[in-house]
């Protein structure tokens, strides 16, 4: 079900936001959203760069499979 949200902006960003969503056709809501959305996503995931990285710390690949097997098992702690 959706829900509502009050945001407090300043005007300028307010009207950047209006200016982009009229481009590209969308609600302000929408637009909005959406933005946040992909953002979202953008920042949980490694991009291609990143990935390089980790997968060549072999160290480091290691400590991750032995993590996910003990939480595969439900061993240890899960800290938020």
């Amino acid at each position: 079900m959706p829900k509502t949200l009050t945001i407090r902006i300043d005007e300028k960003t307010y009207k950047s936001f209006v200016k982009r969503a009229k481009a590209e056709n969308r609600s302000l809501a929408n637009f909005i959203e959406t933005a946040v959305k992909e953002h979202i996503l953008d920042s949980d995931f490694a991009d291609d760069f990143e990935m390089a990285e980790i997968l060549a710390n072999e160290r480091l690949v290691e400590r991750l499979k032995k993590g996910s097997k003990d939480a595969a098992r439900k061993k240890g702690t899960m800290i938020g």
